[in-house]
Protein backbone atom coordinates (compact mmCIF):
# COMPACT_ATOMS: atom_id res chain seq x y z
CA UNK A 1 0.00 0.00 0.00
CA UNK A 2 1.29 3.44 -0.87
CA UNK A 3 2.08 5.58 2.20
CA UNK A 4 1.69 8.87 0.54
CA UNK A 5 -1.10 11.61 0.86
CA UNK A 6 -3.50 11.42 -2.41
CA UNK A 7 -2.89 13.78 -5.14
CA UNK A 8 -6.05 16.45 -4.17
CA UNK A 9 -6.97 19.60 -5.83
CA UNK A 10 -4.72 21.61 -8.38
CA UNK A 11 -1.08 21.76 -8.36
CA UNK A 12 0.40 24.89 -8.78
CA UNK A 13 3.90 25.09 -10.69
CA UNK A 14 5.49 28.40 -10.50
CA UNK A 15 8.50 28.90 -13.16
CA UNK A 16 11.07 31.02 -12.88
CA UNK A 17 12.03 32.29 -15.91
CA UNK A 18 9.39 32.00 -18.72
CA UNK A 19 12.01 31.23 -22.19
CA UNK A 20 12.78 28.38 -24.23
CA UNK A 21 12.78 25.89 -21.69
CA UNK A 22 9.45 26.54 -19.86
CA UNK A 23 7.52 28.01 -22.98
CA UNK A 24 7.91 24.48 -24.40
CA UNK A 25 7.34 22.83 -20.83
CA UNK A 26 3.78 24.25 -20.26
CA UNK A 27 3.14 23.82 -24.04
CA UNK A 28 3.54 20.82 -24.68
CA UNK A 29 1.43 19.58 -21.00
CA UNK A 30 -0.85 21.91 -22.47
CA UNK A 31 -1.25 19.63 -25.85
CA UNK A 32 -0.93 16.61 -23.97
CA UNK A 33 -3.87 17.59 -21.72
CA UNK A 34 -6.11 18.24 -25.17
CA UNK A 35 -4.63 15.04 -26.62
CA UNK A 36 -2.72 16.46 -29.30
CA UNK A 37 0.73 15.72 -28.06
CA UNK A 38 2.81 12.83 -26.52
CA UNK A 39 4.64 13.87 -23.25
CA UNK A 40 7.89 11.48 -25.09
CA UNK A 41 10.54 11.69 -23.13
CA UNK A 42 8.72 12.12 -20.12
CA UNK A 43 9.73 9.17 -17.59
CA UNK A 44 6.60 9.73 -15.01
CA UNK A 45 4.21 9.58 -18.12
CA UNK A 46 5.86 6.77 -20.38
CA UNK A 47 8.34 4.23 -17.70
CA UNK A 48 7.53 0.93 -16.35
CA UNK A 49 9.09 0.05 -12.94
CA UNK A 50 8.98 -3.90 -11.84
CA UNK A 51 7.48 -4.63 -8.02
CA UNK A 52 7.74 -7.59 -6.46
CA UNK A 53 9.46 -10.78 -7.69
CA UNK A 54 8.59 -14.05 -8.53
CA UNK A 55 5.14 -14.77 -9.64
CA UNK A 56 3.94 -11.37 -7.75
CA UNK A 57 6.14 -9.76 -10.56
CA UNK A 58 4.90 -6.62 -11.97
CA UNK A 59 5.57 -3.50 -14.27
CA UNK A 60 3.84 -0.99 -13.56
CA UNK A 61 4.15 2.61 -14.97
CA UNK A 62 4.38 5.56 -11.94
CA UNK A 63 1.01 6.54 -11.57
CA UNK A 64 -0.20 2.73 -10.44
CA UNK A 65 2.72 2.55 -8.16
CA UNK A 66 2.64 5.77 -6.37
CA UNK A 67 -0.61 9.09 -6.57
CA UNK A 68 1.07 11.43 -8.67
CA UNK A 69 -0.74 14.09 -9.55
CA UNK A 70 -3.01 14.62 -12.62
CA UNK A 71 -1.80 16.64 -15.98
CA UNK A 72 -5.12 18.21 -15.74
CA UNK A 73 -4.65 19.23 -12.32
CA UNK A 74 -1.42 21.35 -13.02
CA UNK A 75 -2.32 25.16 -13.12
CA UNK A 76 0.96 27.07 -14.30
CA UNK A 77 2.54 30.61 -13.31
CA UNK A 78 5.88 32.31 -13.82
CA UNK A 79 8.61 34.98 -13.32
CA UNK A 80 10.47 36.59 -15.70
CA UNK A 81 12.47 39.69 -16.43
CA UNK A 82 10.71 39.96 -19.85
CA UNK A 83 7.01 40.93 -19.91
CA UNK A 84 5.76 38.60 -22.99
CA UNK A 85 3.00 35.93 -21.83
CA UNK A 86 3.85 32.32 -22.32
CA UNK A 87 2.54 32.55 -25.94
CA UNK A 88 4.53 35.44 -27.09
CA UNK A 89 7.69 33.72 -24.88
CA UNK A 90 7.31 30.30 -27.35
CA UNK A 91 6.61 31.69 -30.63
CA UNK A 92 9.47 33.95 -30.32
CA UNK A 93 11.90 31.14 -28.75
CA UNK A 94 11.35 29.03 -31.93
CA UNK A 95 11.90 25.89 -30.62
CA UNK A 96 7.70 24.35 -31.55
CA UNK A 97 5.98 25.37 -34.99
CA UNK A 98 3.26 27.44 -34.78
CA UNK A 99 1.01 24.81 -34.86
CA UNK A 100 2.22 22.84 -32.23
CA UNK A 101 1.54 26.10 -30.59
CA UNK A 102 -1.85 27.97 -31.61
CA UNK A 103 -4.13 25.23 -30.32
CA UNK A 104 -3.33 26.25 -26.64
CA UNK A 105 -3.00 30.08 -27.52
CA UNK A 106 -5.75 31.15 -25.24
CA UNK A 107 -4.21 29.13 -22.03
CA UNK A 108 -0.63 30.29 -22.77
CA UNK A 109 -1.68 33.91 -23.50
CA UNK A 110 -3.27 33.86 -19.63
CA UNK A 111 0.29 32.82 -18.26
CA UNK A 112 1.61 36.17 -17.94
CA UNK A 113 5.27 36.29 -16.03
CA UNK A 114 5.40 38.43 -12.64
CA UNK A 115 8.04 40.73 -11.82
CA UNK A 116 11.32 39.01 -11.67
CA UNK A 117 13.54 39.22 -8.46
CA UNK A 118 16.97 40.13 -10.70
CA UNK A 119 20.29 41.47 -10.29
CA UNK A 120 21.65 42.43 -13.32
CA UNK A 121 25.43 41.63 -12.17
CA UNK A 122 24.00 38.08 -11.78
CA UNK A 123 23.43 37.95 -15.59
CA UNK A 124 24.77 40.57 -17.16
CA UNK A 125 23.49 40.03 -20.63
CA UNK A 126 19.76 40.45 -19.94
CA UNK A 127 17.80 43.59 -20.33
CA UNK A 128 14.41 43.03 -19.70
CA UNK A 129 12.86 45.33 -17.55
CA UNK A 130 10.19 43.28 -15.71
CA UNK A 131 11.81 43.35 -12.33
CA UNK A 132 10.96 44.33 -8.76
CA UNK A 133 12.67 46.94 -7.00
CA UNK A 134 14.01 45.69 -3.72
CA UNK A 135 15.30 47.95 -0.95
CA UNK A 136 17.37 44.77 0.56
CA UNK A 137 17.58 40.61 -0.53
CA UNK A 138 15.58 40.32 2.35
CA UNK A 139 12.82 42.10 1.06
CA UNK A 140 13.10 40.58 -2.44
CA UNK A 141 12.34 37.04 -0.41
CA UNK A 142 8.95 39.09 0.92
CA UNK A 143 7.85 39.81 -2.11
CA UNK A 144 8.21 36.38 -3.86
CA UNK A 145 6.23 35.04 -0.82
CA UNK A 146 3.70 37.19 -1.64
CA UNK A 147 3.73 36.17 -5.05
CA UNK A 148 3.15 32.35 -3.94
CA UNK A 149 0.55 33.32 -1.73
CA UNK A 150 -1.33 35.17 -4.19
CA UNK A 151 -0.96 32.83 -6.94
CA UNK A 152 -2.42 29.74 -4.42
CA UNK A 153 -5.57 32.15 -3.39
CA UNK A 154 -5.85 33.61 -7.21
CA UNK A 155 -5.60 30.00 -8.91
CA UNK A 156 -7.28 28.39 -5.90
CA UNK A 157 -4.61 25.78 -5.63
CA UNK A 158 -3.79 23.32 -2.79
CA UNK A 159 -0.34 22.81 -3.32
CA UNK A 160 3.04 24.48 -5.06
CA UNK A 161 6.06 23.80 -6.44
CA UNK A 162 8.82 25.85 -7.67
CA UNK A 163 11.62 25.20 -10.91
CA UNK A 164 14.27 27.53 -11.49
CA UNK A 165 14.65 27.47 -15.48
CA UNK A 166 16.23 30.86 -15.87
CA UNK A 167 19.39 31.47 -16.71
CA UNK A 168 22.97 30.64 -15.43
CA UNK A 169 23.78 33.08 -12.59
CA UNK A 170 27.49 33.99 -12.21
CA UNK A 171 29.50 31.96 -9.89
CA UNK A 172 29.41 32.35 -6.09
CA UNK A 173 31.39 30.34 -3.97
CA UNK A 174 30.60 29.00 -0.91
CA UNK A 175 31.37 31.03 1.96
CA UNK A 176 31.02 29.61 5.19
CA UNK A 177 30.22 32.90 6.98
CA UNK A 178 27.09 33.52 5.35
CA UNK A 179 25.86 30.07 3.87
CA UNK A 180 26.53 28.01 6.32
CA UNK A 181 23.74 28.47 8.89
CA UNK A 182 19.95 29.92 8.00
CA UNK A 183 20.85 32.49 10.78
CA UNK A 184 23.44 33.62 8.84
CA UNK A 185 22.24 33.84 5.95
CA UNK A 186 18.97 35.44 6.23
CA UNK A 187 21.69 37.94 8.66
CA UNK A 188 22.85 38.39 5.13
CA UNK A 189 20.05 38.75 3.33
CA UNK A 190 18.73 41.38 5.63
CA UNK A 191 22.13 43.12 5.31
CA UNK A 192 21.39 43.27 1.53
CA UNK A 193 24.76 41.32 1.10
CA UNK A 194 24.70 40.97 -2.72
CA UNK A 195 28.11 39.26 -3.00
CA UNK A 196 27.10 36.46 -1.27
CA UNK A 197 22.97 36.09 -1.81
CA UNK A 198 22.15 35.63 -5.40
CA UNK A 199 18.25 36.16 -6.49
CA UNK A 200 18.33 32.34 -6.52
CA UNK A 201 19.09 31.95 -3.38
CA UNK A 202 15.97 34.75 -2.70
CA UNK A 203 13.25 32.26 -4.88
CA UNK A 204 14.52 29.39 -3.01
CA UNK A 205 14.39 30.27 0.51
CA UNK A 206 10.70 31.96 -0.21
CA UNK A 207 9.31 28.77 -1.45
CA UNK A 208 10.45 26.64 1.34
CA UNK A 209 9.54 29.57 3.72
CA UNK A 210 5.75 29.10 1.78
CA UNK A 211 5.53 25.47 1.94
CA UNK A 212 6.65 24.70 -1.77
CA UNK A 213 9.61 22.29 -3.11
CA UNK A 214 12.08 24.15 -4.90
CA UNK A 215 13.94 22.71 -7.75
CA UNK A 216 17.23 24.24 -9.16
CA UNK A 217 17.61 23.41 -12.90
CA UNK A 218 20.44 25.61 -13.68
CA UNK A 219 24.02 25.07 -11.91
CA UNK A 220 23.82 28.23 -9.59
CA UNK A 221 24.91 27.40 -5.93
CA UNK A 222 21.45 28.70 -4.81
CA UNK A 223 20.43 25.36 -2.44
CA UNK A 224 23.97 23.52 -2.50
CA UNK A 225 24.58 24.84 0.62
CA UNK A 226 24.33 24.16 4.41
CA UNK A 227 21.89 27.17 5.39
CA UNK A 228 19.50 25.96 2.38
CA UNK A 229 19.62 22.50 3.82
CA UNK A 230 18.81 23.75 7.39
CA UNK A 231 15.87 25.84 6.10
CA UNK A 232 14.49 22.30 3.92
CA UNK A 233 14.82 20.44 7.35
CA UNK A 234 12.77 23.04 9.39
CA UNK A 235 10.30 23.33 6.36
CA UNK A 236 9.70 19.70 5.95
CA UNK A 237 10.07 20.42 2.01
CA UNK A 238 12.51 18.54 -0.62
CA UNK A 239 14.51 20.14 -2.49
CA UNK A 240 16.21 19.12 -5.54
CA UNK A 241 19.08 20.24 -7.44
CA UNK A 242 21.41 21.18 -9.67
CA UNK A 243 21.27 21.85 -13.85
CA UNK A 244 18.82 19.87 -16.06
CA UNK A 245 20.24 17.02 -17.52
CA UNK A 246 19.88 17.62 -21.44
CA UNK A 247 22.39 17.19 -24.08
CA UNK A 248 25.77 16.30 -23.36
CA UNK A 249 26.01 15.70 -19.72
CA UNK A 250 23.25 12.71 -20.65
CA UNK A 251 25.46 11.14 -23.30
CA UNK A 252 28.44 11.32 -20.70
CA UNK A 253 26.84 10.00 -18.05
CA UNK A 254 25.35 6.87 -20.04
CA UNK A 255 28.53 6.48 -21.95
CA UNK A 256 31.53 7.04 -19.40
CA UNK A 257 29.91 3.66 -17.60
CA UNK A 258 30.74 1.79 -20.68
CA UNK A 259 34.23 2.92 -20.50
CA UNK A 260 34.54 1.86 -17.02
CA UNK A 261 32.27 -1.71 -16.99
CA UNK A 262 34.96 -2.73 -19.86
CA UNK A 263 37.89 -1.71 -17.98
CA UNK A 264 39.28 0.44 -20.96
CA UNK A 265 41.67 3.76 -20.17
CA UNK A 266 40.95 7.01 -20.76
CA UNK A 267 43.45 10.03 -21.46
CA UNK A 268 41.41 12.40 -22.06
CA UNK A 269 37.46 13.63 -22.57
CA UNK A 270 37.34 16.86 -24.66
CA UNK A 271 33.76 18.33 -24.45
CA UNK A 272 32.31 21.46 -26.93
CA UNK A 273 28.63 22.58 -27.81
CA UNK A 274 27.18 25.50 -29.57
CA UNK A 275 24.26 26.91 -28.72
CA UNK A 276 22.10 29.96 -29.83
CA UNK A 277 19.25 30.59 -27.50
CA UNK A 278 19.05 32.71 -24.39
CA UNK A 279 21.31 30.35 -21.95
CA UNK A 280 23.93 30.75 -24.70
CA UNK A 281 24.16 34.58 -24.58
CA UNK A 282 24.35 34.33 -20.88
CA UNK A 283 26.69 31.68 -20.92
CA UNK A 284 28.89 33.72 -23.40
CA UNK A 285 30.01 35.65 -20.21
CA UNK A 286 32.76 33.82 -18.22
CA UNK A 287 31.71 34.74 -15.49
CA UNK A 288 28.31 32.80 -16.06
CA UNK A 289 30.24 30.17 -17.70
CA UNK A 290 31.96 29.31 -14.70
CA UNK A 291 29.18 28.32 -13.26
CA UNK A 292 27.74 25.83 -15.89
CA UNK A 293 31.40 24.18 -16.56
CA UNK A 294 31.94 23.17 -12.59
CA UNK A 295 28.75 21.82 -13.26
CA UNK A 296 29.64 19.66 -16.29
CA UNK A 297 33.17 18.70 -15.45
CA UNK A 298 31.71 16.89 -11.87
CA UNK A 299 30.30 14.74 -14.09
CA UNK A 300 32.96 12.10 -15.01
CA UNK A 301 34.70 12.16 -11.90
CA UNK A 302 33.04 9.43 -9.49
CA UNK A 303 32.33 7.29 -12.72
CA UNK A 304 35.56 6.98 -13.69
CA UNK A 305 38.07 7.49 -10.85
CA UNK A 306 41.47 7.78 -10.50
CA UNK A 307 42.39 6.70 -7.16
CA UNK A 308 40.18 3.15 -7.30
CA UNK A 309 42.02 2.53 -11.12
CA UNK A 310 44.87 4.39 -11.96
CA UNK A 311 46.35 2.18 -14.33
CA UNK A 312 43.47 3.27 -15.97
CA UNK A 313 42.77 6.58 -15.32
CA UNK A 314 45.62 8.12 -14.06
CA UNK A 315 46.86 9.95 -16.68
CA UNK A 316 46.56 13.83 -18.60
CA UNK A 317 46.65 16.70 -16.65
CA UNK A 318 46.64 17.76 -12.73
CA UNK A 319 50.52 16.52 -12.54
CA UNK A 320 49.54 13.15 -14.13
CA UNK A 321 46.79 12.20 -11.45
CA UNK A 322 44.14 11.78 -13.71
CA UNK A 323 42.54 11.93 -17.60
CA UNK A 324 42.63 15.45 -19.36
CA UNK A 325 38.92 17.02 -19.30
CA UNK A 326 37.89 19.85 -20.82
CA UNK A 327 34.52 21.47 -21.36
CA UNK A 328 33.39 24.47 -23.87
CA UNK A 329 30.14 26.52 -24.70
CA UNK A 330 30.48 28.75 -27.35
CA UNK A 331 27.63 31.08 -28.50
CA UNK A 332 26.38 30.26 -31.62
CA UNK A 333 23.28 32.57 -32.48
CA UNK A 334 22.67 30.67 -35.86
CA UNK A 335 21.49 27.54 -33.91
CA UNK A 336 19.54 29.53 -31.36
CA UNK A 337 17.36 26.43 -29.34
CA UNK A 338 19.83 23.50 -31.57
CA UNK A 339 22.22 22.91 -29.44
CA UNK A 340 25.08 20.89 -31.00
CA UNK A 341 27.50 18.77 -29.09
CA UNK A 342 30.74 16.93 -29.91
CA UNK A 343 32.72 15.11 -27.78
CA UNK A 344 36.21 13.55 -27.95
CA UNK A 345 37.31 11.27 -25.85
CA UNK A 346 40.51 9.39 -26.52
CA UNK A 347 40.60 5.90 -25.21
CA UNK A 348 43.46 3.01 -24.86
CA UNK A 349 43.16 -0.59 -24.63
CA UNK A 350 45.30 -3.71 -24.92
CA UNK A 351 49.28 -3.40 -24.04
CA UNK A 352 47.89 0.99 -23.72
CA UNK A 353 47.34 1.06 -27.56
CA UNK A 354 45.23 4.25 -28.49
CA UNK A 355 42.06 4.89 -29.84
CA UNK A 356 39.09 7.47 -30.01
CA UNK A 357 35.57 7.92 -29.76
CA UNK A 358 33.90 10.65 -31.23
CA UNK A 359 29.90 11.90 -30.59
CA UNK A 360 27.99 14.40 -32.28
CA UNK A 361 25.02 14.86 -30.61
CA UNK A 362 22.59 17.43 -32.52
CA UNK A 363 19.74 17.87 -30.07
CA UNK A 364 17.08 20.45 -29.32
CA UNK A 365 18.11 21.62 -25.35
CA UNK A 366 14.45 22.58 -24.51
CA UNK A 367 12.71 19.47 -26.27
CA UNK A 368 15.11 17.55 -23.89
CA UNK A 369 14.38 19.70 -20.75
CA UNK A 370 10.33 20.06 -20.92
CA UNK A 371 10.45 16.38 -20.24
CA UNK A 372 12.65 17.04 -17.24
CA UNK A 373 10.64 19.91 -15.40
CA UNK A 374 7.24 17.62 -15.51
CA UNK A 375 9.32 14.62 -14.29
CA UNK A 376 10.92 16.65 -11.62
CA UNK A 377 8.06 19.08 -10.84
CA UNK A 378 5.49 15.74 -10.06
CA UNK A 379 8.30 13.74 -8.35
CA UNK A 380 9.03 16.72 -5.98
CA UNK A 381 5.39 17.15 -5.16
CA UNK A 382 5.44 13.32 -4.60
CA UNK A 383 7.92 13.88 -2.18
CA UNK A 384 6.41 16.14 -0.45
CA UNK A 385 3.24 14.38 0.51
CA UNK A 386 5.28 11.52 0.85
CA UNK A 387 7.11 13.46 4.23
CA UNK A 388 10.27 13.41 2.58
CA UNK A 389 12.70 16.55 3.12
CA UNK A 390 16.06 18.09 2.02
CA UNK A 391 18.01 16.97 -0.80
CA UNK A 392 16.27 14.45 -2.76
CA UNK A 393 19.01 12.19 -3.87
CA UNK A 394 16.37 9.77 -6.15
CA UNK A 395 15.77 12.50 -8.17
CA UNK A 396 19.65 13.05 -9.23
CA UNK A 397 18.98 10.93 -12.62
CA UNK A 398 17.20 14.34 -13.91
CA UNK A 399 20.10 16.25 -12.92
CA UNK A 400 23.67 17.33 -14.46
CA UNK A 401 25.52 18.15 -10.82
CA UNK A 402 23.53 15.64 -8.35
CA UNK A 403 23.26 17.36 -5.08
CA UNK A 404 25.07 16.01 -1.84
CA UNK A 405 26.51 16.61 1.73
CA UNK A 406 30.04 17.49 0.71
CA UNK A 407 30.94 18.59 4.48
CA UNK A 408 29.86 15.07 4.71
CA UNK A 409 32.52 14.35 2.06
CA UNK A 410 29.88 12.16 0.42
CA UNK A 411 30.18 11.45 -3.17
CA UNK A 412 27.38 11.78 -5.44
CA UNK A 413 26.40 9.03 -7.56
CA UNK A 414 26.94 10.27 -11.47
CA UNK A 415 26.83 7.03 -13.43
CA UNK A 416 23.21 7.11 -14.97
CA UNK A 417 22.18 3.54 -14.55
CA UNK A 418 22.79 3.33 -10.76
CA UNK A 419 20.67 6.97 -10.66
CA UNK A 420 18.13 5.04 -12.54
CA UNK A 421 18.00 2.41 -9.20
CA UNK A 422 17.52 4.94 -7.00
CA UNK A 423 14.68 6.64 -9.12
CA UNK A 424 13.29 2.84 -8.73
CA UNK A 425 13.59 2.17 -5.50
CA UNK A 426 12.48 5.41 -4.03
CA UNK A 427 9.18 4.75 -6.03
CA UNK A 428 9.04 1.59 -4.91
CA UNK A 429 9.01 2.91 -1.72
CA UNK A 430 6.83 5.25 -1.72
CA UNK A 431 4.65 2.21 -3.26
CA UNK A 432 4.87 0.35 -0.04
CA UNK A 433 6.92 -2.14 -2.00
CA UNK A 434 10.50 -2.68 -0.71
CA UNK A 435 13.49 -1.59 -2.31
CA UNK A 436 14.94 -4.59 -4.54
CA UNK A 437 18.01 -3.59 -6.41
CA UNK A 438 21.11 -2.58 -5.21
CA UNK A 439 23.81 -0.13 -5.91
CA UNK A 440 26.80 -1.77 -5.84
Amino acid sequence: MSNVKKAEGKLGVLVVGLGAVSSTFMTGVLMTRKGLAKPVGSMTQYDRIRVGEGADKKYLKYNEIVPLADLNDIVFGAWDVYPQNAYESAINCEVLKEKDINPVKDELEKIVPMKAAFDHNYAKRLTGDNVKQCATRWDMVEQLREDIRNFKKENGVDRVVVLWAASTEVYVPVDEKVHNTMADLEAAMKADDREHIAPSMCYAYAALAEGAPFIMGAPNTTVDIPAMWEMAEKTKMPIAGKDFKTGQTLVKSGFAPIIGTRCLGLNGWFSTNILGNRDGLVLDEPANFRTKEVSKLSTLESILVPEEQPDLYAHGNDEDTQYYHKVRINYYPPRNDNKEGWDNIDIFGWMGYPMQIKINFLCRDSILAAPLCLDLVLLSDLAARNGRYGIQRFLSFFLKSPMHDYTKDEVPVNHLFQQYTMLKNAIREMGGYKADEAID
